[in-house]
C-alpha cells in the first residue's frame, strides 16, 4: 500500500501559492483494508475515504470508462492493481496530474505554504512523479489535456475554462482547444448535468479573471450550448457615447472582471453576468438602442436560473439588478418620492444588506466600460445615504399616531412612506 499527494496541492505548491486542499491517492489497497485502518467511507460513486485523524480525503487509485453520455455514465474500476500512472491518466490537465509520495509531501500544509513554495521545487525535482509533463507545462504556462480520455467527461471543458479564469496568464494548448471543439461538435456538452455546470461556472465566476472562462467557452463553442443567452451578446452594438467599447459581449466581460477587481460575492457576480441579457434579443433595426431590455433580461435570466438550478439568492439579486440598474444609474435625477419607490421596489427597507450588493453590481456595470474603470460611482455613495435616511424614520411612533387617528392597515403604511420621503427630501436639501 502506497499513498501519494496528487493534483492541486502539488500544482499550487510549485506555483508558490497557498495549499488549501490536499488530495491523496492510495495504491495497492482495498476498501476493506482502508476501513480496517480506521478510514471512514464517504464516496458514493467513487472509493473515497476520510483519514481517521486529519479528515482529509483519500481515494483508491482508479480508472474510469464512459458508458453513456454525460457525467453520470461512468464505470469506475478501483483495485489494488490500478497503478498511480493509470490514475493520473484519467485527470483533466497535465498540471493536475503530478504526484509526490506521502513521505516527501510533509511541507504541503496550509500553515507553512510559504515555506513549501520556497523549497518545494527542489523536493519535487528530486522525488516528484510526473509521467505526463505537467512540470514542463507549468513552466510554459500551458493548459494541456493529459490523454485522449479527456473527451470521456465533457465537464472537463468547463474545468479548463475555469482554470483559464484562475490562471489568466496561462494559454490553452492548440490540441486541447481542438479536442474541446470536437467534443462540442459531437454534442457531448448537451448531456451535462445542470448541477455540475453551475458548480464549475460558480468557481469560474469567483476566479481572478472571470471573463477568460466565458471567452474560452465561446471559442470552443460550449457557450452557445450552455448559455446561449450570454453567447448572443457578442456582436450586438450599444451607443458609443455611453459604451465606448460598443460591443455588448465585450462590455459584459469588462463588468465581470470589474466584479473580480472589487472582490464581490458570488451573487453579485451572477447579477453582473445576467444584467444585460435582454440586449441580445433587441431587433437589429433598433440598434444601438435597447429599449425595455431590462424586462427582457429578467425573463431570460429566470430561464437560465431554472435551467441551471442557480441558487435563489443569486436569482433574486439578479432580477433586481437587471430590472433597476438603469434607474440606479440615473438616480441623481429622481426626486425624493421616486427614490423611496426605488427603495421599495428593491426591498431595501427589509433587506438593507442586499441593497449594498445591488449597488455594488451597478458599480461593476458602470465601471465595466472602456475608460471608466477608475471612476468613482457616485450613485452608490448617494443611495447608501438615501437608505440610511429612510431607515432613520421611527415607524413605531408613526404607527401609534396613525392608530390614534383611527387609521389602520395600508393607511398606516402610507403615513410611514410619507415620513420616509420627507427624510430623503431633507437629505437631498
Amino acid at each position: 500500500m502506497q499513498i501519494f499527494s496528487v493534483g492541486g496541492a502539488i500544482r499550487d505548491a510549485l506555483l508558490h501559492l497557498p495549499v488549501k486542499d490536499k488530495d491523496w491517492v492510495v495504491v495497492g489497497a482495498t476498501p476493506e483494508k482502508m476501513t480496517q485502518l480506521g478510514y471512514q467511507t464517504v464516496g458514493k460513486d467513487f472509493p473515497v475515504f476520510l483519514h481517521p485523524k486529519s479528515r482529509e480525503e483519500y481515494a483508491l487509485a482508479r480508472t474510469e470508462r464512459k458508458t453513456a453520455p454525460g457525467y453520470k455514465g461512468f464505470v469506475v474500476h478501483a483495485s489494488p492493481g490500478v497503478t498511480l500512472e493509470e490514475d493520473l491518466a484519467r485527470r483533466d490537465l497535465t498540471i493536475n496530474a503530478m504526484a509526490l509520495a506521502e513521505e516527501h509531501a510533509t511541507l504541503l500544509t496550509p500553515l507553512n505554504s510559504e515555506i513549501a513554495g520556497a523549497n518545494f521545487g527542489q523536493i519535487f525535482a528530486a522525488h516528484g512523479i510526473d509521467p505526463y509533463g505537467g512540470l514542463k507545462d507549468l513552466a510554459a504556462q500551458t493548459l494541456r489535456h493529459v490523454t485522449p480520455a479527456f473527451r470521456e467527461d465533457p465537464v472537463r471543458i468547463l474545468r479548463v475554462a475555469r482554470f483559464a479564469a484562475r490562471f489568466p496568464q496561462f494559454s490553452i494548448a492548440p490540441e486541447t482547444m481542438h479536442l474541446m471543439q470536437d467534443m462540442v461538435k459531437a454534442s457531448e456538452v448537451e448531456h451535462l448535468v445542470p448541477e455540475r455546470v453551475w458548480q464549475e461556472l460558480a468557481k469560474g465566476l469567483m476566479a481572478a479573471k472571470p471573463s477568460r472562462m466565458f471567452e474560452v467557452l465561446k471559442e470552443c463553442g460550449a457557450l452557445q450550448v450552455l448559455l446561449p443567452e450570454v453567447n448572443r451578446l457578442w456582436g450586438v452594438p450599444q451607443r458609443a457615447e455611453y459604451h465606448p467599447e460598443i460591443d455588448t459581449g465585450i462590455h459584459l466581460m469588462m463588468v465581470l472582471d470589474m466584479s473580480a477587481h472589487l472582490q464581490t460575492s458570488l451573487s453579485v457576480r451572477v447579477a453582473c453576468l445576467m444584467h444585460d441579457l435582454g440586449k441580445g434579443t433587441t431587433p437589429q433595426d433598433e440598434w444601438p438602442r435597447h429599449i425595455a431590455h431590462e424586462q427582457r433580461s429578467v425573463k431570460l435570466l429566470n430561464q437560465v436560473c431554472e435551467r441551471l438550478r442557480i441558487p435563489v439568492d443569486c436569482k433574486e439579486l439578479s432580477e433586481v439588478v437587471a430590472r433597476e440598474h438603469g434607474n440606479i444609474h440615473r438616480s441623481q435625477d429622481l426626486n425624493a418620492d421616486a427614490l423611496m419607490r426605488l427603495l421599495e421596489r428593491c426591498d431595501a427597507i427589509r433587506k438593507p444588506e442586499r441593497w449594498f450588493d445591488i449597488l455594488q453590481a451597478c458599480e461593476c456595470d458602470a465601471r465595466g466600460r472602456l475608460g471608466f474603470d477608475h471612476n468613482d460611482y457616485e450613485p452608490a455613495k448617494r443611495l447608501k445615504e438615501v437608505l440610511k435616511a429612510a431607515l432613520s424614520v421611527t415607524t413605531s411612533t408613526i404607527a401609534e399616531q396613525a392608530q390614534k387617528q383611527g387609521l389602520s392597515g395600508p393607511a398606516v403604511g402610507e403615513k410611514i412612506h410619507e415620513a420616509r420621503v420627507i427624510a430623503i427630501a431633507q437629505l437631498k436639501a
